[in-house]
């Protein structure tokens, strides 16, 4: 299995017999308005262009998973591109309508911890807690997603969320192989943070299995925790042997 990291959580899953396109953030740099203006700096998003690969990668994809409606997980370039290159699309059942309005191919919808047929193997739509305390109700529901597919090894995305009990659920009984972390520490304006916090981020690689990547990072003016400083974290805890960091348009291999 190939991970091939584009930016931010725009993800391709790359198997022996498909190509799976995670989050499909494709505008170009500073189309999206700023998350944030007073906190950090009102830099309009994303921040940074997409990789040079990212037209190669993105001409293989045959099938697309979508964890919620916020604009940098799919925005209107993604939706473009999923229109024109008519890509099946898999989304909670919660976004099955949205997205239909928007003229996309819903193949697939899932309703949390229900076990649905996926590729060959299965795929289990996993509850994500958008940020801690009340700001978790205005960034309304967000699926994670986890897969089996034959002769892979099995995956958690954990989407845009915290550390919870259906987090810690998937990696203490579901033990997947590989799990991806957003690891920005995003917040906007007003609440606290809407990914998890480092001791979080911490406890989470501690718990996952084997291997980890880490993902939502140095994309978004919202987005201020650093690759630089999750190295040092994980390095000061003994756990960077498990995480992968990659930089924009880098394939990780499992």
């Amino acid at each position: 299995m190939k991970l091939h990291h584009l930016r931010n959580a725009t993800l391709v899953i790359e198997t022996e017999t498909d190509v799976i396109l995670v989050d499909p953030m494709l505008g170009k740099r500073k189309t999206i308005p700023p998350f944030t203006i007073f906190r950090y700096k009102p830099h309009r998003n994303p921040l940074v262009a997409l990789p040079k690969n990212t037209r190669d990668i993105l001409s293989r994809v045959t099938i697309c998973l979508i964890t919620h409606l916020h604009t940098d997980h799919i925005d209107k370039a993604g939706e473009v591109f999923l229109r024109r290159k008519s890509i099946p699309v898999i989304c909670s059942a919660k976004d099955e309508n949205a997205l239909s309005a928007r003229g996309l191919n819903i193949l697939q919808t899932l309703n949390y911890w229900e076990p649905q047929e996926f590729l060959g193997g299965k795929i289990i739509g996993i509850p994500a807690i958008h940020g801690y305390g009340f700001i978790a109700k205005l960034m309304g529901n967000v699926m994670g997603f986890y897969i089996e597919l034959p002769n892979e090894k099995s995956i958690y995305i954990s989407s845009d969320t915290i550390f919870t009990e259906h987090v810690q659920k998937v990696l203490v009984e579901f033990k997947p192989e590989i799990a991806v972390v957003a690891c920005g520490t995003a917040r906007l304006d007003i609440g606290q943070p809407l990914l998890m916090r480092m001791n979080d981020i911490l406890k989470f690689v501690a718990l996952a299995p084997k291997y980890i990547l880490a993902n939502h990072l140095e994309a978004l003016n919202h987005c201020p925790t650093k690759r630089a400083e999750l190295r040092l974290a994980l390095e000061q805890n003994d756990l960077l042997n498990k995480v992968s960091i990659p930089e924009d348009g880098e394939i990780v291999s499992y």
